[in-house]
């Protein structure tokens, strides 16, 4: 087992943990970047990587290929920096004003969308005698971030104008690319590339998430941002599976206590749930705190010696209780899966969400920063992150 193996080395810590398959994460890189053809890959590690650790997933990631990375804000790429990853990083989210001499210091490339910015950003590129890069976001339809369509050339030009700053990259994002009608994300493309045609000077065009590699690959341009894919996942039912993702994170506890409850007997708080015969109650340190959605209460279900055992009672902060009366030979210290495999059977990060009414991406970026996240290559552990233990690599990762 992978905890032991870690345990044996000294680790020791509360028996919940993250397994991160960094084979399956630069296979599904490798897939994606073949279906983008010449254009470059951002590899997205926003959100902690969707679940999965941003350092430790960005590491994997540009080994399998990945050009560059992109995050939602400054402390994300600085958290990257600080760990040794020296290729561009993109901030695709806002930026305030206060944060120009970070984006400058830890050489960030920042989505501008005012000419104060840019004003602010050329000072501090001036200070230290440097020509700071950055992105322009055009908001085409989604109506969240961005530059509308007819402000975007002056906006650009006037940039273009600073010497101490590159207009490099330009960039929209589809508000249905993982719907099954795709007229409105081709309505958005359309109006992106009427923006475009108006600035042939700038470098790097990018539009595509997973959804629109996977279904409309020649959208690729420049450069695609795949995100839920390089994890192994599919932004929804209606997009291509022409690519066989596979799946990287696995949350896994163990069985830390038995209890035998006779019928009629109650479980947890508010005594949701009654045992309706004698029953092996198994507990399972996993609760909301660590990301196992509240509602998952007598409604959910684990994997016990390769059997689905149900959650019974309310899911609580750190723990949950699972009904095991049917599963041969349990006992403490058995493996349980909350996500993943284990022998034939599969719970998948899409079952729980759709037990929940939300995706996939919900689920695994809920999974909160105190569960360890234990990197494996080739079935065995060759890393981990926890609270008290930072990921460390003897060598920086650079675009070498």
């Amino acid at each position: 087992m992978v905890l032991d193996s870690l345990q044996a080395n000294g680790w020791c810590g509360r028996p919940l943990w993250a397994e991160i398959d960094l084979d399956a994460l630069a296979y599904n890189v490798a897939s994606l970047k073949r279906q983008a053809g010449p254009a470059a890959v951002a590899a997205v590690v926003k959100a902690n990587a969707y679940g999965h650790g941003a350092l430790g997933a960005a590491r994997a990631a540009l080994e399998a290929g990945a050009d560059r990375l992109a995050v939602i804000c400054v402390d994300e790429g600085e958290q990257l920096r600080r760990g040794g990853v020296s290729v561009p990083i993109l901030v695709m989210g806002h930026s305030s004003i206060g944060e120009a001499r970070r984006i400058v210091e830890l050489e960030l490339t920042p989505t501008v969308t005012s000419l104060e910015m840019g004003h602010t950003l050329a000072r501090e590129a001036e200070a230290v005698a440097v020509r700071q890069p950055l992105h322009l976001k055009v908001d085409t339809g989604l109506n969240r971030y961005g530059v509308i369509p007819q402000e975007v050339v002056p906006l650009a030009e006037a940039l273009r104008a600073i010497p101490s700053l590159e207009v490099e990259g330009i960039f929209t994002h589809f508000a249905s690319a993982d719907e099954g009608d795709k007229r409105f994300t081709l309505e958005q493309y359309t109006t992106f590339r009427g923006v475009v045609e108006k600035l042939p000077w700038v470098p790097i065009r990018h539009v595509s998430n997973t959804a629109t590699l996977l279904d409309r690959p020649e959208m690729s341009l420049e450069m695609a941002r795949p995100g839920v894919g390089m994890y192994g996942l599919y932004p929804s039912p209606y997009v291509s599976r022409s690519l066989n993702l596979r799946p990287v994170l696995s949350l896994k506890s163990r069985v830390t206590r038995l209890t035998g409850v006779a019928s009629g007997d109650s479980v947890s708080y508010g005594r949701t749930w009654r045992a309706n015969r004698p029953s092996t109650i198994a507990l399972v340190m996993c609760g909301y705190a660590d990301g196992l959605p509240r509602i998952l209460s007598n409604r959910g279900s684990f994997l016990v010696r390769g059997r689905r055992v149900p959650i019974v009672g309310r899911v609580c902060m750190d723990m949950c209780m699972v009904d095991v009366t049917d599963v041969p030979h349990v006992a403490e210290g058995d493996e349980v899966v909350v996500i993943g495999r284990q022998g034939e059977a599969e719970i998948a990060a899409d079952e729980v969400a759709e037990l929940c009414g939300t995706i996939s991406y919900e689920i695994l970026c809920g999974i909160s920063a105190r569960v360890p996240r234990l990197y494996l290559r080739e079935g065995r552990p060759v890393s981990a992150e926890t609270l008290t233990m930072p990921l460390v690599q003897e060598e920086p990762v650079s675009t070498g």
